[in-house]
């Protein structure tokens, strides 16, 4: 029996079909349209997000995750639909789908064509005189799995026919001093650790699906003394960042590994980005590790700096900016971030409209920031004399009027006195072009160790915690100047054994030629 017997006689009933299967089509296209719609604002509120001159707070990151998600899930949505509908359709009426503009694919990939037989004969009339008048080519992009090889290294021995003397070239330097791995393999596994968050048992197990047998003693042998060749950049970056004129400083919970349980250890971040008010130096980030939030720590850190600080109300940060310290005070900047998210989540949790109220303000303040940033710290000042002051003037009248209406022990009386007690901390970016209003540049650098903690559960030892913040330092420092930092560390644990220590300057991310380039220069 075929399709067409099931449908009715009457001119009417079939109209009716026709109009109803119309509409439902309409219908499918215009959610499909929307659909492709929602997509489309979502990438560029997305693209917005990253894209942020200012800076990331805390609460516009988790936005960005949360998006970045439902635009995944979406894509999968309409992927999901559009193939089950073309293969449903297969036998019905064709109906143009929406189409959605692609990213062409990279150019700099090499091509492979494959081409399709074509029939010798005219399949029309018969003819066997067919010539080429063009060609359709549809590409799609491929993965091919990666190569694994063995490089002999080879030196001849040579013998002189007249002294019989023998003589061979020097043995080449090797990244690490034991192991016979590459650099390209030892930056791949330190980078896939600390970049990728990908421990050592799972990149073991990666390893031997593809057939070459790593064990996870090896790896970690791997992982230690390639840390220890890579020290001397690590003390490079770290003296890079405490020349700066100003530094942000931060710290996170990283669980690490103790008998039977686990136990907190921290690890800290101080950030150089200049770029904010067009500063001619690189940026840079440098990581350390503590097995608590002692206060020492960071004076042990700060030793030897003097200079701006911008940095959240840790209490343990007090003695730096003491009058009579070693150094000279550091000058305390206070994270506008912090004190707006305060705010922030009970204007959010309580519907509290004096916290609404005090964000809103904040925002405004942001977004005076958001105009001048990039521009020198001169123009900035003059900028927030003139727009930023008086808001500023405003703010803390309204606050100190609000918090004499609440009472002491409510929430918004809390986030109040948290601002108007470091008052003049907060208000230091008035008076220098140079300070930022938050502290958003040492946050991004710790959201890596946040992500890292899901995967790699804790650290094993104090010395592992070290040797992390050492490899964060490298590698987040390699992100902040638009460098590969894979590509960069299998370059330069090539060349550190032969480089001069007096030269080690010429290896940093923000110097660093790759090897190639070097030699023709």
């Amino acid at each position: 029996m075929g399709a067409d017997d099931s449908l009715p006689d009457d001119v009417t009933t079939l109209q009716a079909m026709l109009r109803a299967e119309r509409a439902a089509r309409l219908a499918a296209e215009a959610e499909a349209q929307a659909g492709t719609l929602l997509i489309e604002k979502l990438k560029l509120t997305i693209k917005k997000l990253r894209h942020e001159q200012f800076g990331q707070s805390s609460e516009r990151g988790v936005l960005l995750d949360q998006l970045e998600l439902q635009l995944a899930d979406l894509e999968e949505n309409a992927a999901q639909a559009e193939t089950a509908a073309q293969m449903a359709a297969a036998d019905k009426i064709t109906v143009a789908p929406f189409e959605r503009r692609r990213r062409p694919l990279p150019e700099h990939l090499p091509r492979e064509r494959i081409v399709y037989p074509v029939p010798a004969t005219c399949p029309c009339c018969g003819d066997s005189r067919l010539r080429k008048i063009g060609e359709d080519v549809t590409e799609t992009l491929e993965l091919v799995p990666r190569q694994w090889k063995v490089i002999q290294h080879v030196r001849e021995k040579l013998v002189c026919r007249a002294c019989e003397a023998i003589t061979q070239p020097p043995a080449p330097s090797h990244p690490i001093a034991r192991g016979r791995a590459g650099p390209k393999l030892l930056a791949h596994v330190l980078f896939a650790k600390y970049g990728l968050h990908l421990p050592l048992n799972r990149q073991s197990d990666v390893y031997q699906r593809e057939g070459i047998d790593l064990d996870v003693s090896t790896l970690a042998d791997w992982v230690g003394a390639a840390a220890a060749t890579l020290m001397p950049l690590v003390d490079a970056i770290r003296s890079h960042v405490f020349a700066a004129e100003r530094i942000h400083a931060d710290d996170t919970t990283v669980p690490v590994l103790a008998k039977g349980k686990t136990r907190t250890g921290r690890l800290w971040t101080y950030v150089r980005d200049d770029r904010p008010f067009a500063g001619p130096d690189p940026p840079a980030a440098v990581f350390f590790y503590s097995p608590d939030r002692g206060g020492a720590h960071p004076e042990q850190h700060l030793a030897g700096y003097a200079g701006l600080m911008q940095a959240d109300a840790y209490a343990g940060f007090s003695k730096l900016y003491e009058a009579n310290r070693k150094r000279g005070p550091i000058i305390e900047a206070a994270c506008w971030a912090h004190g707006r998210r305060k705010f922030f989540d009970l204007a959010r949790l309580s519907k509290a409209p004096i916290a609404a109220e005090a964000v809103k303000r904040i925002d405004v303040l942001f977004a005076i920031e958001r105009e001048i940033n990039g521009l020198a710290p001169q123009e900035r000042l003059r900028v927030r004399q003139e727009r930023s002051r008086p808001l500023i003037v405003e703010l803390e009248a309204w606050l100190r009027e609000q918090r004499a209406k609440l009472s002491r022990n409510n929430d918004t009386t809390k986030a109040i006195n948290y601002c108007l007690s470091r008052w003049d901390a907060f208000t230091r970016f008035l008076h220098d072009g140079r300070l930022c209003m938050s502290n958003n540049a040492a946050e991004r650098e710790l959201r890596t160790v946040a992500v890292g903690r899901r995967n790699w559960t804790f650290a094993g030892s104090d010395e592992g915690g070290r040797r992390a913040a050492a490899i964060y330092t490298l590698i987040a420092s390699a992100k902040l100047n638009d460098i590969d930092p894979q590509a960069w560390l299998a370059d330069v644990l090539a060349r550190l054994p032969d480089h001069p220590a007096k030269r080690i300057h010429e290896l940093l991310p923000w110097n660093w030629q790759p090897q190639s380039v070097a030699h023709a220069a």
